[in-house]
């Protein structure tokens, strides 16, 4: 199997979890938002070789390598660009990256004849709900850049599929990620300040961030605060392992939702990290930010349905294992990732 982005965080749990499952891993990974060190951490708790290509999805020669060098049955896309505010203020690098690297990989796919595919799309496709929980049939109508990239990627997997039958695909549209490996060993480390609330609040617990903002304590929930379907990132790499097994069993493709199907509040979250950790969490309520939601979760029926598939982690679970990876880790991996520019030195400099 291959994995782009397989050193990221959603990435490499699925990579514990595909050896686990018995599957040979290939990871691939630019290292511009992860760390070389997880390779070592993920060999660890496999207790197998799992083999590392350092290079872009974007890089139709690196893809084209790894498709002859190695026997690849699968592939499962986690490579991109995720935050949805910095998708606003840089909106060419996330359809560069999000659209180009499923272009280029689709491309290298099909020249080597690769016909199966697993992709992390995102509930985000979604937009303002117009009913809840989110079912799969829902109108597509993503409210900012992240969300178009995923649609637009997802749109353009089934347009390959129609034009080259052979191919089968399943898009998971996860809803929010948080928690990580019960072992402590690997888990969320976001470059810079963290966009998602989870990391952040392990921040603020560890003692890296002096409080929490809440953006926004005025919205029409039972507190105030906006409202997530949070999956822990073990049930979501479970999801990934039964829509694998469905498409070698079953070749036919499929979208599903990956939520637990209910949300929780802000303050509900902080509140059980503090039980969780011991530790007050310090919070200020701020002003909403644009195009956040109220309130957001998911249908799961037809992923239970279709893979045999249901998330079993609790809220206390995440914040727990949450808690175990930052305060074993309390600076996350021990080195510092690559930045986006100096990886695209690096590739020119192999070019030339």
């Amino acid at each position: 199997m291959l994995v782009t982005g397989g050193l990221g965080f959603v990435g490499s749990h699925v990579c514990v979890a595909l050896a686990e499952a018995g599957y040979d891993i290939v990871a691939l990974d630019n290292l511009a938002n992860a760390r070389l060190s997880v390779l070592a951490r993920l060999r660890e708790i496999a207790g197998r070789r799992i083999s590392f290509v350092r290079a872009d999805v974007r890089d139709g020669r690196a893809l084209a390598q790894v498709f002859r060098r190695r026997p690849v049955a699968a592939v499962l896309h986690f490579a991109g660009l995720k935050a949805v505010h910095e998708s606003v203020a840089q909106p060419l690098e996330y359809y560069d990256t999000n659209v180009g690297g499923t272009l280029t990989l689709l491309r290298a796919m099909r020249q080597h004849d690769v016909r199966r595919l697993v992709f992390s799309s995102s509930c985000t496709v979604y937009g303002a709900p117009e009913s809840l929980p989110l079912t799969e049939t829902h109108p597509l109508r993503p409210a900012n850049p992240y969300g178009r990239t995923k649609m637009i990627a997802e749109g353009l997997i089934a347009d390959c599929a129609a034009a080259w039958p052979e191919l089968k695909y399943a898009l998971l549209r996860y809803f929010n990620p948080v928690g990580a490996h019960p072992s402590g060993r690997i888990g969320e480390d976001p470059l810079g300040v963290p966009n998602n609330l989870f990391p952040y609040i392990a921040q603020v617990a560890v003692g890296r961030r002096a409080k929490l903002n809440v953006w926004g304590g005025d919205y029409d929930t039972q507190d105030g605060t906006g409202v997530r379907d949070y999956i822990h990132v073990m049930d979501l790499a479970a999801g990934h392992v039964a829509a694998l097994a469905r498409l070698e069993s079953q070749p036919e493709s499929f979208t599903v939702n990956l939520g637990t199907g209910r949300g929780y509040s802000v303050l509900e979250v902080v509140k059980t990290f503090e039980r969780v950790c011991g530790r007050p969490i310090p919070y200020e309520i701020r002003e909403r930010r644009a195009g956040d939601l109220a309130q957001s979760w998911a249908d799961a029926t037809l992923a239970e349905r279709l893979l045999g598939w249901r998330a079993r982690y609790g809220l206390e679970d995440m914040c727990r294992d949450a808690w175990r990876w930052q305060s074993l880790n309390p600076d996350g991996y021990p080195e510092r990732p690559v930045s986006a520019a100096e990886t695209r030195r690096r590739r020119s400099r192999r070019r030339s």
